[in-house]
């Protein structure tokens, strides 16, 4: 899907009077796994970040938008049609969307807003020297996996057998898979690994969730699951399972639990690689950056309705409870 928009924020002056003021026009490709409605949030804390570095739109920047709405496989056709563009800088969100970008060109800057492991998957060197033509901000810290299966038990301390709904898919998932193994196993939590590479997979993943009757679930971070969120959630909650969530848009929308990295401030951050890029700067020559803030989002209606009382030492940490 492709959205192009090219609206003045400003006023009063007339538009050439405008664009000499604020300089060369600059063109940013966004390469966007999920949806627009489902980016909408880190989308416009990357337009706060460019605004506040003084990039106004259609007078000095221009964003191109590509969404593969869930489609891993639309992304290496997006990130052509971006190169085709002539964009200045492509932005990534996800590993599928920075390899299929990385892939695309190897002149053009990429500043990935949010990924899980670059260098495990080979699309940096390393994080001090990323190397070429990309940079950016990571979007999992080495344990996070784990910790919310840790969380889970917290709240429910009978947890024996949880659910790992992954994407076998997506190069980042073997890893994120053996974070949950390594916790499970100190906690001494059996898992029943499901793998669901597209949306078209996860009724079968529902009917394994019913077969099998795990008492708790654990999504691993990929934009697939964000995609389909409210098709997770409803299947959840009908089943009554309680379950921890990559994303807070699963909190917001009746999920028991979220912990993760805060998205829209990597999104925010990024706009500083772009920043700097644009005034000259190589992306190999600026360290990929990691993430700095943690958000646990605990859901209390959701908590009474599945007949569960959150430790006051869990909601204690909690950055925010809904209730």
């Amino acid at each position: 899907m492709i959205r192009r928009h090219f609206i003045s924020l400003l006023s009063g002056l007339p538009f050439a009077a405008q664009a000499q003021q604020y300089g060369k026009l600059r063109r940013i490709g966004l390469l966007i796994p999920v949806s627009e409605a489902n980016a909408r949030t880190n989308v416009e804390a990357l337009r706060r970040g460019l605004g506040e570095l003084g990039y106004v739109q259609a007078l000095n920047i221009a964003l191109e938008y590509r969404y593969a709405d869930g489609k891993a496989n639309l992304l290496p056709g997006l990130a052509a049609d971006l190169v085709q563009a002539g964009v200045d800088v492509i932005v990534t969100w996800g590993t599928p969307a920075a390899r299929a970008a990385k892939q695309a060109t190897s002149t053009i800057p990429i500043v990935m807003a949010a990924i899980a492991d670059p260098t495990g998957t080979g699309i940096v060197v390393s994080l001090a020297r990323p190397g070429r033509n990309i940079t950016g901000v990571t979007s999992i810290a080495v344990d996070i996996d784990g910790k919310r299966l840790e969380l889970l038990q917290e709240m429910i301390p009978s947890l024996s057998r949880v659910a790992v709904f992954w994407n076998p898919a997506n190069p980042v998932g073997g890893l994120l898979v053996s974070q949950t193994k390594l916790a499970a196993s100190s906690l001494g939590i059996a898992l029943l690994l499901i793998p669901i590479q597209d949306a078209e997979h996860l009724e079968q993943a529902f009917t394994t969730m019913i077969s099998e009757q795990p008492n708790g679930l654990t999504v691993n971070s990929d934009t697939l699951f964000l995609n389909n969120y409210t098709r997770i959630l409803d299947f959840v909650m009908k089943a009554r399972i309680p379950a921890t969530y990559p994303y807070r848009e699963f909190a917001d929308a009746g999920g028991l639990m979220y912990y993760g990295p805060n998205y829209p401030d990597l999104f925010r951050r990024a706009a500083t690689f772009v920043d700097k890029i644009l005034k000259g700067a190589k992306p190999s020559d600026l360290p990929v950056e990691q993430p700095i803030k943690f958000e646990l989002v605990i859901n209390l209606r959701t908590a009474k309705v599945l007949g569960l009382t959150a430790p006051q030492s869990l909601l204690a940490r909690a950055d925010e409870v809904i209730e």
